[in-house]
């Protein structure tokens, strides 16, 4: 009796029995499943790095959440709280962290903005979708770069 599932001809193929590549896994459930080609199957694009990014840069924006709700707690709890805040925030590190997240920012809006465009319908060549992609990763940095350079240039950040 073949494991192959309902409908499927009854072949080799289809049973792990004789399956002599590796590409057939068995399921907690017990049913066979063909193995998903991985990352060294893929050849890298820039649309898969954006895709990812996207990802990384939609969970720290989660951390930035976390960084606002501090600061309104910070500002509830009276002047010494916020004093802390805005030391912690002010320091070095606290400047990488709100750069970093700046950038995330910065790029999550271009991507949004790129699906938008992708849901419409346009821009799905592989020439325009990876200009998309490149465009957004790029807009992401620069315009973070320009934002904090605005900033410091106005005293509003020093260090």
């Amino acid at each position: 009796m073949s494991n192959a599932s309902p409908g499927a001809p009854l072949d080799s193929s289809n049973d792990p029995a004789f399956d002599q590549t590796g590409r057939i896994v068995i399921q907690p459930n017990g049913r066979p499943r063909p193995l998903s080609p991985h990352l060294q199957v893929w050849r890298w694009h820039v649309t898969m790095l954006a895709s990812i990014l996207t990802r990384i840069t939609g969970s720290a924006l989660y951390g930035a959440t976390a960084l606002i709700v501090l600061w309104l707690g910070a500002m509830a709890f009276g002047p010494e709280a916020y004093a802390t805040f805005v030391a912690l925030a002010g320091s070095p590190v606290g400047l990488l962290v709100w750069f970093g997240l700046t950038v995330c920012l910065m790029y999550h809006f271009a991507a949004g903005i790129r699906h938008l465009v992708w849901d419409a319908g346009a821009g799905l060549t592989p020439k325009s979708a990876d200009l998309a992609s490149h465009l957004s990763i790029w807009f992401g940095v620069l315009a973070s770069i320009a934002f904090w350079i605005v900033l410091f240039a106005t005293g509003k950040v020093s260090l």
